[in-house]
């Protein structure tokens, strides 16, 4: 324990030290405005010799368990204000990310990080098992779930723009813990989905070359458990390159992100123009109707293509790197959703329409169906195609992740050298190469199918929180009511969206679906009469109509989380577990240990600079006593 609060205490000191020889340079965010104006000149003292005594008797810090319960009682719930946040928290990076990016590249970096996903990756599996030629209504009815979280997304995104996404949100909102645990989630949802999207890139790249078998490019290990033996170096080798890349400049890899995007958009519109054309009608309806596994089977395959709109939140960790966020957010992130469903519901009927549900292809889907009509050539195309989607989405998300961490990283919930952004690129380089590694060790042995519907149940569970947070900060902390009433309502809307969709579950009795629908609806009408909402948000966004947006945004959260199966659980229960046991054991011990630290050292720097102002006056007073004198003589 003292060998770690002296670790943290000389990175306090490096901080210091970079201004102890000249004045106190900062700048201080204006939540009103995206302007910047100067904070009062500090001069700060040598912090060393002041504070060797204090370190010097941190070994009398008790070492047992007896202090996790009091740090668990002043961390977990402990909330920044986003001025802090902006700020203080911001500055433990050392440098700040450059701000290049406009609303166009958060639209093309939206759409680029959804499309290479959903279709790809989902649609064959999903229609093929789940939703049959329904697919786009399973896709239509995600893409509501995610424009509605989407705006949820804007409106933080836009009062508080920084790189932390659902993380900072839940942090300013909710405490510290509830933050760790959205911010660890997320990580989860981008190594996991970015090592399954490299995976399918292995598989399309394959095809484009003429090879019929998804396995091709694989190396078969037979030591190894099933589902577990296939290694993917051409995956591995992809996240390795693109990781290079990142590190360079956030700007050149938007850039690039642009153009392969435009090009993916053309290459999307040939296979719906030409799925149109070749394929027939009837095949929506043969041989067993449009949904042959019937209602609950297409909301299952909703819950399992809300994978495809991981991509989207990868707008709002842009955040510090946007010229203009109160403009370009908005665009960025609710307009990437609307494109992309669109673009969704088109691709899975296009599909759909040139083979039946049936004999669709689970892995490489699109290329496979092409081959069946006897489209070769553009089988071949379709390869390339998905191969270039999918390294543009894999762009997408792994600028995301890269972001997400370091934010963790400057609350010292993970170890700060992950905050650090480089100073002549501007990125978070340890950041980036510590989660490409990962990624790519993931890629190299697991299948896709292990993976998506944990990946669907960390998402629904973040989008639901954030969701929630919303609410929260809206009638609680902005509009200054009572926390009671809302804790009160969004406990009663959560019971009733979990009873309700257990009810759908388990086929009980359809009166209990009325019971729960009305009740639900007559609560949040409610709320909305019966607690103000005083706040005034005219010169931000603002989610419009609150605050039923994110109350249906919460229902159909937790209304898809209770289709997955019970497997989705059990692996998300032991993952809850594993992270909480991580912030027992360091989070909120780290987390403790720095704020002790930046306290001693701001005190300090206050005494000293009281002591420095009382020099001062009493060198004012002696001189015009002084001139007094000499005036009288």
């Amino acid at each position: 324990m003292r060998q770690k609060f002296i670790a943290l205490f000389s990175e306090v000191q490096q901080y210091k030290d970079s201004f102890n020889a000249q004045w106190y340079p900062t700048t201080l965010y204006n939540g009103s405005s995206a302007t910047f104006s100067p904070l009062p000149i500090v001069h700060a003292p040598p912090v060393a010799t002041v504070l060797a005594p204090v370190v010097a008797s941190l070994s009398l810090i008790p070492q047992d368990i007896d202090t996790i319960p009091r740090r668990l009682r002043k961390r977990m719930l402990a909330t920044w204000t986003p001025e802090q946040e902006f700020n203080q928290v911001r500055q433990r990076s050392g440098t700040d990310m450059k701000r290049k990016l406009k609303w166009y590249d958060l639209v093309a970096l939206g759409v680029g990080g959804m499309l290479g996903v959903g279709v790809f990756v989902t649609t064959g599996s999903v229609a093929l098992h789940h939703s049959g030629p329904s697919v786009f209504i399973s896709y239509i009815i995600a893409g509501i779930s995610a424009l509605l979280s989407s705006l949820c997304y804007t409106e933080f995104a836009v009062q508080v723009p920084v790189a932390g996404g659902a993380f900072s949100y839940l942090r300013l909102t909710f405490g510290e813990f509830l933050g760790y645990f959205a911010g660890a989630n997320i990580l989860m949802e981008y190594v996991f989905s970015n090592a399954a999207v490299a995976r399918s890139f292995t598989e399309y790249l394959s095809i484009t070359f003429g090879e019929n078998d998804p396995n091709a490019w694989r190396v078969e290990f037979h030591g190894l458990p099933k589902d577990y033996n296939m290694l993917d170096f051409p995956a591995v080798a992809l996240i390795l390159l693109l990781t290079l890349c990142l590190c360079h400049s956030t700007k050149e890899s938007s850039v690039l992100n642009l153009i392969m995007t435009v090009f993916h958009v053309i290459f999307f519109g040939f296979i719906i123009i030409a799925g149109y054309c070749n394929g027939s009608a009837k095949n929506l309806v043969n041989p067993k109707g449009l949904a042959p596994f019937g209602v609950r089977g297409v909301l299952d395959g909703t819950a399992i293509v809300y994978f495809s709109y991981i991509g989207y939140d990868s707008a709002s960790t842009m955040a510090e790197e946007v010229k203009d966020p109160f403009k370009s957010l908005p665009i960025g992130i609710v307009g990437s959703v609307l494109i992309t469903t669109l673009l969704y519901c088109l691709m899975a009927v296009s599909l759909c329409m040139m083979v039946p549900y049936n004999k669709i292809s689970e892995k490489a889907s699109y290329s496979m169906a092409f081959l069946k009509i006897g489209w070769s050539w553009a089988s071949n195309l379709v390869g390339a195609g998905a191969s270039l989607g999918i390294v543009a989405s894999l762009l997408v998300a792994m600028l995301g992740q890269a972001r997400y961490l370091c934010v963790i990283g400057r609350a010292r919930l993970v170890p700060s050298w992950l905050a650090k952004v480089h100073p002549s690129t501007g990125t978070p380089l340890n950041a980036t190469v510590f989660l490409g590694v990962c990624t790519a060790s993931i890629a190299l042995f697991t299948e896709l199918d292990i993976i998506i519907e944990l990946i669907s149940i960390g998402t629904l569970m973040v989008f639901y929180m954030v969701a929630n947070a919303l609410i929260y900060r809206r009638y609680v902390i902005t509009s200054h009511t009572p926390p009671l009433h809302t804790l009160l309502f969004l406990f009663l809307l959560s019971l009733s969206a979990l009873c309700f969709s257990i009810v759908w579950k388990f086929k009980q009795q359809w009166w209990g679906l009325l019971f729960f629908g009305a009740f639900m609806i007559t609560i949040t009408a409610f709320f909305q009469h019966v607690v103000p909402n005083t706040t005034t948000l005219s010169q931000h966004w603002s989610v419009p109509f609150m605050p039923w947006p994110p109350a249906m945004s919460i229902f159909l959260n937790v209304f898809l989380m209770t289709t997955l199966k019970v497997l989705s659980f059990q692996r998300f229960a032991i993952w809850a577990c594993l992270i909480t046991i991580f912030y027992v054991l360091y989070g909120v011990h780290s987390t403790y240990e720095a704020e002790e630290i930046e306290i001693m050292a701001l005190g300090v720097g206050v005494v000293h600079v009281a002591s420095d102002d009382h020099h001062q006056v009493n060198s004012s007073a002696h001189n015009l006593q002084s001139k007094v004198e000499i005036q009288v003589h």
